[in-house]
């Protein structure tokens, strides 16, 4: 098989990358390890910043996500038993972002790649890329039982941390950058309404903890946990229990419960690969930068990135420059970092570290005061919840 680009990993980024292509005019071929089913099954992130939004729907693929997906204008603080409400329009020139989960992303995509895009090969797993470092790369593959090798002017791997792509790169041109957080995020689904029309981020003394929602029907909440939590341990009448504590409020809110469908546990990471690309071979996504669940980052940072992509070999295409492909590291790292050290800010914002002393405490109050009473402060965490500008 031969292709311009060829994409591992059907996720969202590489989706719709290949959407970006397609409607570019350049033909690329996905493969995805996994079947159909699984790829419009497995739950991640919910949260479209303001940019993401619109490149699905310049994409052609926001149609459903506009009629179903649930717009938000803010997020609430909690602290000291007191709620914030942060305006994100009023703070941002207008700015929101859109509750909308990964899985429906997913199958809005895959729809449009089967009705008119190139070829999405499911099952299909990527075992190398080959010659990473010449003008003609090669993914060796696997697929219906047998191996075949997809040749490329170029590979983008938006195939995740555990995937074959960053492997292609020489160690010793790699640096990476990580750190591991001594707590993790239980994270349950349950067949109720939410209690609050926007997201919740707690800070209490317990730990932290998360309201969110998938839809006016079910909700996605979270309780900060140890490390290497059993999520089984938990049965539901603790969860509901322990997220009421983490709630509570001065006021007559209250928190309603209902069956639990879904319970995991989510470690918290931080890590970045520098750079994000070698020769011909482009990371994306998970495949060259995790950041923790708390800033609503890792989906839109893949959509940046791979928003960044297409960009940069349109480019190419119609001008004959090599200019932004060869920016393409540098550009997409600015943007990672910031989303970096937001998602580090409201990590050690929010929750309680073991150990954390009386005026660690207090400096956490002190930090989240400052947010609830400066405008300046205020804005700087709606801009970058909001979403960073693609480079």
């Amino acid at each position: 098989m031969r292709t311009t680009v060829g994409i591992i990993g059907a996720g969202p980024a590489g989706l719709l990358l290949a959407r970006l292509l397609h409607n570019a005019g350049i033909d690329a071929v996905v493969l995805e390890s996994r079947d159909r089913s699984y790829v419009e099954r497995r739950q991640r992130a919910g949260i479209l910043e303001q940019g993401t939004a619109d490149v699905l729907r310049a994409a052609g693929a926001g149609e459903r996500m506009d009629r179903e997906g649930l717009r938000h204008d803010g997020i609430e603080l909690r602290f000291d038993r007191r709620r914030h409400r942060v305006d994100f329009p009023a703070l941002t020139g207008g700015r929101s972002v859109m509750v909308y989960a990964q899985t429906e992303v997913c199958k809005d995509l895959i729809a449009l790649q089967l009705q008119d895009g190139g070829p999405l090969l499911f099952e299909a797993e990527a075992l190398a890329v080959e010659d990473a470092g010449t003008d003609a790369p090669r993914i060796r593959f696997r697929h219906e039982g047998r191996e075949d090798v997809l040749e490329c002017a170029y590979v983008v791997g938006c195939d995740g941390f555990w995937g074959v792509a960053r492997k292609a790169i020489p160690a010793g041109l790699a640096q990476v950058f990580e750190r591991t957080y001594p707590f993790g995020w239980l994270g349950i689904l349950a067949d109720v309404p939410p209690s609050h029309d926007e997201l919740v981020y707690a800070r209490h003394d317990r730990g932290f903890a998360l309201l969110s929602m998938r839809s006016p029907s079910v909700s996605r909440l979270y309780l900060q946990v140890p490390d290497g939590t059993d999520a089984g341990a938990w049965s539901d009448e603790e969860i509901w229990d322990e997220l009421e504590r983490r709630f509570e409020t001065d006021d007559d809110w209250r928190l309603e419960r209902g069956p639990i469908t879904q319970k995991s546990v989510t470690p918290m990471r931080s890590y970045v690969h520098e750079p994000m690309r070698h020769g011909r071979l482009f990371l994306a996504g998970d495949a060259a930068h995790i950041v923790p669940p708390t800033g609503a980052k890792g989906l839109n940072l893949a959509v940046g990135d791979v928003v960044t992509f297409a960009r940069a070999l349109t480019h190419r295409q119609e001008t004959g420059s090599p200019e932004l492909l060869d920016a393409y590291s540098a550009t997409c790292l600015r943007r990672v970092w910031q989303a970096e050290r937001f998602s580090y800010d409201m990590t050690t914002l929010l929750h309680t570290a073991p150990g954390a002393t009386a005026f660690e405490d207090r400096l956490q109050l002190a930090r989240l005061e400052r947010i609830a009473s400066s405008r300046a402060a205020e804005t700087d965490l709606a801009e970058a919840y909001t979403g960073f500008p693609f480079g």
